[in-house]
C-alpha cells in the first residue's frame, strides 16, 4: 500500500481577500447543521466583512488554506454585552467537510486561545448547537465545560449550548 502525502495546511491571519471564502463556510457550515434562522450567527452582519470585523483591538481571526483554498476559519473577540472585560468568545469557527479530520479545528482553536490569552483575556466563552456534536467534543478535549444558560449579549438567542474556558490554566 502507498501512503499519498497529505497536502500542506497553511494557518494564517485573515485577509481582506479571505472574505467571500469565510462567508461561503460560514453559510455552508451553518446550513449543514440548520442553524440558518433568526438568532444564529448566519445573520450577523460581520459575515460579509469578517476581516475588518477581527483588525480591531483585542480581536483576532484565523484562516486554514489548503492548496490554495481557504477550507475553515475561527475567530475571538470580547464577548459583546459583558461585564467583565477579560471575557472573549470563540466565534465563528468552521470547517467546511473536506478539512474535518485532520487536525484543522484543534489547530485552530490552539491559534485563537493563544491570541485570547496574549490580548489578556482570562476566560473564552462560546455558542453552538446540539447539532455539532464533533465541534463540541472539541471543545471538551480542549478544556471548555458546559454551562447551563448563556453569556454576555451575543444575539444568538438559538444556539442550546455554551461553554466557558478558564485561560489562566
Amino acid at each position: 500500500m502507498t501512503t499519498i502525502p497529505q497536502n500542506p495546511v497553511i494557518f494564517r491571519r485573515i485577509e481582506a481577500r479571505d472574505d467571500p471564502s469565510v462567508a461561503r463556510i460560514i453559510r455552508t457550515v451553518m446550513t449543514e447543521f440548520g442553524a440558518v434562522g433568526d438568532g444564529f450567527s448566519i445573520k450577523d452582519a460581520e459575515v460579509q466583512a469578517m476581516h475588518d470585523a477581527y483588525t480591531r483591538e483585542r480581536c483576532a481571526y484565523f484562516v486554514a488554506e489548503r492548496d490554495g483554498r481557504v477550507v475553515a476559519g475561527g475567530g475571538i473577540a470580547p464577548l459583546e454585552g459583558s461585564e467583565r472585560p477579560d471575557v472573549c468568545e470563540l466565534r465563528k469557527m468552521y470547517a467546511l467537510p473536506e478539512a474535518r479530520g485532520l487536525g484543522i479545528g484543534r489547530r485552530l482553536l490552539e491559534l485563537c486561545l493563544r491570541a485570547a490569552r496574549e490580548a489578556g483575556f482570562r476566560t473564552c466563552y462560546l455558542e453552538t448547537t446540539g447539532q455539532m456534536h464533533r465541534a463540541r467534543l472539541l471543545y471538551e478535549r480542549a478544556g471548555f465545560r458546559a454551562i447551563d444558560r448563556p453569556m454576555g449579549q451575543t444575539g444568538h438567542y438559538s444556539c442550546d449550548g455554551w461553554f466557558v474556558l478558564d485561560l489562566a490554566t
